[in-house]
């Protein structure tokens, strides 16, 4: 749609009405009224999740007890919910499991790729990523570094392929960056890093449900993400892992635990690896959160007919970029920024405005009004605050977008941010 032409309410409603993913929406419990741009920080509840979750509940755990392990399959859920994500990696069967949370599984499959640099070329000594990178990972980083002495080294996304050499063990990076919601190409970057023998470690929580991905192609080495964004698996849904088969038994990942034991039930005092990405596993499956997150799954992969993940990401970038459109004829006069790339190659799902100040409060007036986005704070050298929006293609509409811009223009209209209620901070922005 042309930055020219002032687009109009009618013509949101219209687009939405020509959308072939549009009765997808019906699969969410989403409030009446309700805009939610929040779904890349969590999902909306799909409604058969309740039923499902219902059922392990009472049925499964109140009735089947212990038998459940085996009878409901609970003992296979880490693997069959793994090889539903591996359909949306580009991945095969039996190439993901499900386990633990994403710092965690981070943790793992950064330990393995420093053994397996360091091992092979001992003058690696280097970690490079991001200076702005989810600053989890950037912990996780910091102290693998520390326990195997090796410098961590953060740049700037521009600087990063250039700074790639036979020094650097392994390029951690996140695929789609959480403030910005920029993009990195994985085939080129895994190209580069290849061409100096560093190995590639992606978090995809912010692009897996939003983003086409296959891992193969993109000369990924490692990768994890989490459940509960675009794959709508609720509040502290498990998270995955994916490593190349190539690498999968060459070490033991740091947390051998028993359920990535080659023979879990025979008790052996002594630890022996599974093969395969079945070592990745640690302790015992989170048995209700893994069914809640298989329905969530179920949500996204119900696209397959009508597209896909293809289909997915063709709406989500419409979104995006009627939103970028409604930003450039109503939204600048406001003093907002766009923190986002235009290039739609180079944006994920979301859309991040910038401001100097008051973003919080701007965010918490928003959220009061029906309009569901979040709030992250300025950056350590001078970065602005960041507005962020998200757009889960499943659920949100082109009439969303429209309903959402022109409130934040009556917010800033009206000065409704400045009352001191909206400045009252809490723990969760």
């Amino acid at each position: 749609m042309a930055n020219t032409l002032r687009i109009t309410l009618d013509d949101c409603q219209a687009l939405d009405q020509a959308d072939p993913l549009r009765a997808l929406r019906e699969q969410f419990a989403l409030p009446q009224g309700m805009v939610y741009l929040d779904g890349n920080s969590l999902g909306a509840l799909p409604k058969a999740a309740k039923a499902r979750v219902q059922h392990a509940l009472v049925e499964q755990w109140g009735q089947g007890l212990i038998g459940s392990w085996n009878k409901a399959g609970w003992a296979q859920l880490p693997h069959s919910v793994g090889d539903k994500i591996a359909r949306l990696l580009g991945a095969r069967p039996g190439e993901v499991v499900v386990a633990d949370n994403t710092s965690v599984n981070l943790y793992k499959v950064l330990s393995v790729a420093m053994q397996m640099a360091v091992a092979e070329n001992p003058t690696r000594r280097v970690v490079l990523s991001e200076r702005l990178s989810f600053p989890t990972d950037l912990y996780i980083m910091e102290s693998l570094c520390r326990q195997h002495k090796l410098e961590l080294q953060l740049l700037d996304a521009p600087e990063i392929i250039a700074q790639l050499s036979d020094e650097v063990a392994v390029l951690a990076l996140t695929h789609v960056n959480y403030r910005s919601g920029e993009m990195y190409d994985m085939a080129s970057v895994g190209k580069a890093a290849h061409a100096v023998g560093v190995l590639t470690v992606w978090d995809l929580a912010h692009s897996i449900g939003a983003v086409a991905l296959d891992l193969h192609r993109g000369e990924a080495d490692f990768a994890v993400g989490c459940g509960y964004k675009y794959l709508n698996g609720g509040p502290g849904a498990p998270a995955f892992v994916w490593a190349h088969p190539r690498h999968t038994d060459r070490f033991w990942q740091p947390l051998a635990g028993w359920w990535g034991h080659a023979e879990p039930f025979a008790f052996k005092p002594d630890y022996q690896p599974a093969s395969g990405i079945t070592r990745f596993q640690s302790g015992t499956p989170p048995v209700l959160s893994l069914i809640a997150l298989d329905c969530g799954l179920d949500s996204v992969l119900v696209a397959e007919p009508l597209g896909g993940m293809a289909a997915l990401r063709t709406k989500s970038l419409a979104l995006s970029s009627l939103f970028i459109d409604l930003f450039d004829q109503r939204l600048v006069e406001h003093g907002f920024g766009l923190a986002t790339p235009r290039d739609s190659s180079r944006r994920g799902s979301q859309v991040s405005l910038t401001r100097a100040e008051g973003g919080y409060a701007i965010v918490q007036a928003l959220i009061e009004r029906g309009v569901v986005g979040d709030f992250r704070a300025a950056g350590q050298k001078g970065e602005d605050e960041i507005l962020r929006f998200g757009f889960a293609p499943l659920y949100v509409g082109f009439t969303d977008i429209w309903h959402a811009v022109d409130q934040l223009c009556e917010v800033m209209q009206s000065g409704q941010w400045k009352a001191s209620r909206f400045a009252q901070r809490q723990l969760v922005t």
